[in-house]
């Protein structure tokens, strides 16, 4: 985490800390101020795009640059671990920069990570690449979604940040199979170059749209230690880091899988990972309509259905349509997850929103690193279809920890606040 995805494009918590989600299919305002909040979509679509295209270019990377598929997953690896230590670094010294310097830093570093990657002439230097993918990734959650609000006006801070979300959305619903696409009709390189492209606009657009963006009070060390000694908030992290290192774990490996496993071509392996996209968004959308009323069975069931899902692909590969359909549900399940998430963690710390947005980051970052990491160790050791098992395993091990959570005698806002 990809952060991206972290709240979804269709609500998002208050404001106030107070889980109520926000409606943001609206008309968004004419004037300087929007079109800078648009600008900072843009870099957010600009980001996850390029931390997620390995994902569909793994076979083609992994061949030209003479590694295993294993070890090629250490370019998802590789800047989900950086974004992970800049996240709350950043927070904490970046307290009195003017944050339109920043952004536009990594935007710059953006655009240099892309250039890298396409012209990387071995794996090494291909992981330089997704090193400052990964020390800007982290920044840029970390300052984009406190910024935000300082755009427009106070009442349209949550359309702002929703609005910045949208460009995580589209990316993850796109930029995996458009990658896999440009890579189809010429070169994985030519998929980098591409992602180069929209972070060079994204970069023009920021340097002309952003206005000076005064710094707010600086985040505290004390304020993270605060939050680590809630046993609920360990507990909520704990869930997100195996929820997350779940999906990445497979998710990581998976057009290895359809290639190999499941014998499916390069058009098939796009058709398929643009499906998942799609339903993801849609449950995202679908999800937002109760999810705060029944946030912990709505998690227990999206957990169960991606630990089902990956069980049962190793068992269906011989069947098109079964892996198919099984990656369909994997979609549609890990669509619904992220803002089921963000939503969860604003609750286990209304009083420190800051903080908890940082260590969301950092852990789903963390998340996608081990994953990744451990996902890509099965792969060179047992095979592709161990690593859907492993994420199998980790996404009944997240059932667990939601199910320490007792709602019985209280609702689950007055479980996480104490």
């Amino acid at each position: 985490m990809d952060a991206n995805q972290l709240a979804g494009p269709c609500a998002r918590p208050s404001p106030v800390g107070d889980g109520t989600l926000i409606p943001i299919i609206e008309t968004v305002a004419r004037g300087p101020s929007w079109l800078a909040v648009l600008s900072v979509a843009l870099g957010s679509f600009a980001f996850v795009a390029t931390e997620y295209m390995p994902v569909g270019l793994l076979p083609q990377i992994a061949q030209e640059l003479d590694v295993t598929s294993g070890t090629a997953g250490l370019m998802v690896t590789t800047p989900g671990i950086v974004a992970a230590i800049s996240a709350p670094m950043l927070l904490l010294a970046a307290g009195r920069i003017n944050r339109r310097v920043i952004l536009l830093m990594l935007a710059v570093m953006l655009l240099a990570s892309n250039l890298v990657s396409a012209i990387a002439p071995s794996f090494a230097v291909m992981l330089i690449g997704r090193a400052l993918l990964g020390a800007s990734l982290g920044g840029f959650w970390t300052v984009a979604l406190g910024a935000s609000g300082q755009l427009v006006r106070e009442d349209q801070a949550a359309r702002a940040s929703a609005t910045i979300f949208m460009g995580i959305t589209l990316a993850t619903v796109i930029g995996v199979p458009f990658g896999t696409l440009i890579a189809d009709l010429s070169s994985w390189r030519m998929s980098f170059f591409a992602t180069a492209l929209l972070a060079a606009l994204a970069l023009a657009a920021q340097a002309l749209l952003l206005p000076s963006i005064a710094p707010k009070a600086a985040m505290r060390t004390a304020d993270f230690r605060a939050m680590l000694s809630r046993s609920n908030v360990r507990r909520s992290l704990l869930m997100v880091g195996l929820l997350f290192g779940s999906h990445f774990a497979a998710y990581t490996y998976i057009a290895p899988f359809l290639e190999r496993n499941a014998a499916f071509d390069a058009s098939w392996i796009s058709a398929v990972l643009l499906g998942f996209g799609v339903l993801g968004f849609v449950a995202n959308f679908a999800i937002s309509a109760f999810v705060t009323r029944h946030l912990k069975a709505s998690l227990l069931t999206m957990g169960a259905l991606v630990m089902s899902a990956l069980f049962a692909l190793p068992m269906l590969q011989a069947s098109r349509l079964g892996v198919i359909a099984t990656v369909m549900a994997w979609g549609v399940a890990y669509g619904a997850i992220p803002l089921m998430l963000s939503v969860w963690m604003q609750l286990t710390a209304p009083d420190r929103p800051e903080a908890a947005s940082s260590m969301f980051v950092s852990t789903v970052q963390i998340a996608i690193a081990l994953g990744s990491l451990s996902g890509g160790a099965v792969v060179d050791h047992l095979g592709i279809a161990s690593t859907m098992r492993l994420g199998g395993v980790l996404a009944a091990l997240s059932l667990l920890a939601i199910m320490t959570f007792n709602t019985r005698r209280a609702t689950l806002r007055e479980v996480l606040e104490n």
